[in-house]
């Protein structure tokens, strides 16, 4: 399949598989497709996340701790294939545990479970060839990240060799939501736009209806992942898929203008 975005702008939704446990991240994932989500980001649960912040740390050891594996995680991925086929699956994982599957092994398991695309989030574009051709030999797609602070040469080669879309961080730093959507972010969309006709999804601290109106403006997508998982990490597994439902249905709503309410 090719990762589509059937709305401006695009919702990406991020989970912590496992969290807080494998049923309910299934029933999370259909409630948050059938609220909007174009695109889930499977989050494969590591021992040691650094590039995430608490939120998303401590739903990463409560996965841990419930003994959630990658084969968990394909076999999720797999499951909403057949049950929600237009969705958009991304595996987001740190790179030790696809080494500790075996790239090959692995890739071959993400094509058969439906999978769209990949996202390793420590793996950086220069290291990348021998990755890259193991999954284009099983028909998936590797995303890439692009910071504020990388180079317009860097910044072109992430364009030439992504696929799906390009995930552009709003900010550097760890995952966490944030007040308002950072200002490099625009800068850095437009900063890309030189490069591919890709979709770029915008990430990291986008939390509310008001960051994706902001974000619509000049990206294709918006990825919402702490808020998410701090709504979970608040939520009984029995309220868990209605809320995040719920709130991603309310990320499409009308902004008021500051006329509106002042």
């Amino acid at each position: 399949m090719t990762i589509e975005f059937h709305q401006k702008p695009g919702l990406v939704v991020y989970l912590t598989i496992g969290d807080p446990d494998l049923a309910t991240s299934k029933q999370i994932a259909l409630a948050a497709i059938d609220a909007g989500a174009d695109v889930l980001e499977l989050g494969v649960p590591f021992s040691d996340p650094l590039a995430d912040g608490p939120v998303i740390q401590r739903a990463s050891e409560r996965a841990v701790r419930n003994g959630t594996r990658l084969d968990d995680v394909l076999a999720l991925a797999r499951a909403l294939r057949t049950e929600r086929p237009r969705v958009g699956l991304v595996i987001f994982s740190y790179l030790n545990p696809i080494l500790r599957m075996g790239l090959e092994k692995f890739a071959a398991a993400a094509e058969q479970a439906g999978v769209d695309a990949v996202l390793v989030t420590d793996l950086i574009v220069e290291e990348s060839e021998q990755y890259r051709a193991v999954l284009h030999r099983h028909h998936l797609q590797p995303i890439f990240l692009a910071a504020p602070t990388s180079p317009d040469n860097r910044l072109a080669r992430i364009a030439e060799v992504s696929e799906g879309f390009i995930y552009a961080i709003s900010r550097v730093g760890i995952t966490g939501t944030q007040q308002e959507v950072a200002g490099d972010a625009r800068d850095l969309v437009a900063r890309l736009r030189r490069y591919t006709q890709l979709p770029i999804a915008l990430g990291f601290g986008i939390s509310n209806a008001a960051h994706v109106a902001a974000v619509a403006e000049f990206a294709d997508a918006a990825v919402i992942g702490s808020a998410i998982v701090a709504l979970i990490e608040r939520s009984t597994p029995q309220q868990a898929p209605s809320a995040v439902g719920e709130f991603i249905a309310a990320l499409r709503a009308p902004v008021p203008s500051e006329s509106a309410v002042s």
